[in-house]
């Protein structure tokens, strides 16, 4: 339990019943492989929590934002709750130091699973603090860790997809609209990977790959931020 007075620090939250920390850290793996473990697995909280995150954002929004379409509000609250956010909230908290995993998950420090296991942490955590403590301590914890990024989000655009970022920009600093065009497909039909190159007229700017073309045109936005220089 001294590990847990170690994150209760870190998320400035002293629990009443400590097993809803902990089993905010648990993952199903780790249940896999200790059955009999003292709580079940997070699952259940981060349900919760994604309903109490999403609440609390979306209030937050609708009363400091009077003036703004739902288009704007929907998009900044997709770019608060959104996985690639919540990861890097866990990160900076310091969760993979407190995750229970089982001995596979463990050594898959970097993929893509980590990074949701990780995001879904976030969730959990809140669900548990909501449970323990009620809305105001989860409200508190959520403007602390998750609001404070609105600014940062507002003001680099982050809230709109690579697509439509690079669009923007591309229009505003030389006046082109970009084009994609298929450079390459590999694989069999259920599992094809696409390579797709990003145009300004006739210019290779950069290539992206994916599963889908849109998913290639997507990283190949993003690929042509960072090479402009227009993150």
């Amino acid at each position: 339990m001294s590990n847990l007075k170690k994150l209760e620090k870190i998320i400035e939250v002293d629990f009443q019943n400590k097993n809803l920390l902990q089993q905010a850290m648990v993952h199903r793996s780790y249940i896999n492989e200790h059955s009999d473990f003292i709580t079940g697995h997070n699952e259940r909280l981060e349900f919760l929590g994604d309903a109490v995150l999403e609440i609390v954002v979306t209030e937050y929004l609708y009363l400091n934002f009077p003036d703004k379409p739902e288009g704007d509000l929907t998009n900044w609250r997709a770019s608060l709750v959104n996985s690639k956010m919540l990861y890097q909230i866990a990160q900076k908290l310091n969760f993979d130091n407190y995750l229970l995993l089982s001995k596979g998950e463990s050594r898959d420090k970097n993929s893509k699973a980590r990074q949701y296991i990780l995001a879904n942490s976030v969730e959990a955590v809140i669900g548990a603090i909501y449970l323990d403590q009620g809305i105001k301590s989860a409200q508190k914890f959520i403007f602390k860790n998750v609001i404070v990024n609105l600014d940062d989000i507002i003001k680099n655009k982050t809230y709109l997809d690579p697509k439509s970022r690079f669009q923007e920009v591309a229009q505003e600093m030389v006046g082109i609209t970009p084009s994609y065009r298929v450079l390459r497909e590999e694989g069999p039909d259920h599992a094809k990977k696409f390579t797709v190159g990003l145009f300004l007229n006739e210019d290779l700017v950069s290539s992206g790959e994916g599963l889908s073309k849109q998913e290639a045109q997507s990283d190949a936005a993003e690929k042509g931020l960072r090479a402009k220089n227009w993150l």
